[in-house]
């Protein structure tokens, strides 16, 4: 069924507050939810670090509490950086049951797996933790989300391919051949093992909606009425493998327009690839930094940095060829409302380690200080 193909990704939920994830609009959630289900749709995924570790409770709220157990598929996810011991697993596991109002889920990941957490995970037998939950039918389908290399996807799937049903992959025209993602690459290993595709960020944190101009033109040119998402979301569907693509909507402009893509879906045809490959080197020629604002990097700063806000600042300069005054007083507004400046950064690497892009952020930051914290453009804070 072409309604199994999209899911709601519940990562970007709509919010009160800009910068406190934690205050769901729940009317706007409801309304959403409900506008998604209304068009055959039953997939959503969220995870337990998701809007301030509160996103499964949202979830709960606005989904589990207000529709039958059978009209929707749930996934979520363990926070392979957060849990401490085999004891945490399981303590986890059952608060995120009592979180989302439900007594199984029907899709469950471990979470953000790459080099960095996987020892960890042998260590504690995450693995098979999650197999043992589906076998006693408290998951229906294990897999993981995955933000590595290709060798250590088929290292994973070489020693726990048993363990696992599905992967979730970052796919989409950009990173599909970008040396810190390799798209293409860890897509075909996914093949390779048979593992259905569920694909993640296929708009890039919403790079691949907001494109450039001359990029835009060539879509209009042949498909005057469709989206710039509707392109990316069409690529992402039609790679082999991929049996679900994810988007995290926040209006309902975005679910009735992706909702129509996935409802008559078609795979691209040679021309349409031919204009997404074009598409795709504009894109390159005018991004500075392929962040896609998840803002894990963000968690356990010690200076609070608005990392991914800074990026998308200093992307927004780096395509203005006249004054950028209306960028350097965001980022003022920014520091502020109490973040750090780039300037403040103390070098710790957690950031670094928690991206699941693989950017040098603290080599980043210090790009961001000089375009924003010299030449007198940002004005110092008085020290109290």
């Amino acid at each position: 069924m072409k309604e199994q193909m999209f899911g709601f990704g519940c990562m970007r939920l709509p919010i009160l507050e800009k910068g406190r994830p934690e205050t769901f609009d729940y009317d706007k959630i409801e309304s959403l939810f409900d506008a998604f289900l209304a068009r055959g749709f039953r997939y959503f995924d969220t995870a337990y670090t998701y809007h301030g570790y509160e996103c499964e409770k949202a979830v709960r709220r606005t989904l589990v509490e207000r529709h039958k157990r059978e009209e929707f598929e749930l996934a979520t996810k363990m926070p392979l950086r957060d849990f401490k011991d085999a004891e945490d697993l399981e303590a986890i596991f059952e608060e995120q049951l009592t979180n989302c109002g439900v007594d199984y889920f029907d899709y469950y990941l471990m979470h953000n797996m790459g080099l960095n957490v996987y020892e960890k995970c042998r260590q504690y037998d995450v693995f098979h933790f999650v197999k043992k939950k589906k076998e006693a039918g408290k998951i229906l389908h294990t897999g993981m989300s995955f933000h590595d290399t290709p060798e250590l996807l088929e290292k994973i799937l070489e020693e726990y391919g048993d363990c696992l049903d599905f992967v979730q992959l970052q796919i989409n025209y950009v990173d599909m051949d970008q040396p810190n993602v390799r798209g293409r690459e860890c897509l075909a290993v996914a093949n390779r093992f048979g593992k259905p595709v569920t694909v993640m960020e296929p708009c890039k944190g919403g790079t691949l909606v907001n494109i450039p101009e001359e990029a835009e033109q060539l879509m209009k040119a042949y498909a005057p009425d469709a989206s710039a998402a509707s392109w990316a979301f069409r690529y992402a569907a039609s790679q082999p493998g991929v049996a679900r693509v994810l988007s995290g909507m926040n209006s309902m402009e975005q679910v009735q327009d992706n909702c129509d893509t996935f409802s008559s879906f078609v795979p691209l045809n040679a021309e349409e690839e031919e204009i997404i490959r074009k598409v795709t080197e504009i894109i390159n020629a005018n991004t500075a930094v392929p962040c896609t604002a998840c803002a894990y990097c963000t968690h356990d700063c010690p200076k609070n940095i608005a990392i991914p806000q800074y990026f998308a600042l200093y992307n927004s300069i780096m395509r203005t060829t006249g004054s950028f005054s209306s960028q350097v007083g965001y980022y003022f507004n920014l520091v502020h409302a109490g973040h750090g400046k780039a300037s403040d950064c103390i070098k710790c690497g957690q950031c670094e380690k928690a991206c699941p892009q693989h950017l040098p952020i603290r080599e980043l930051l210090e790009k961001v200080t000089v375009k924003f914290e010299s030449g007198g453009f940002f004005p110092t804070r008085a020290k109290k």
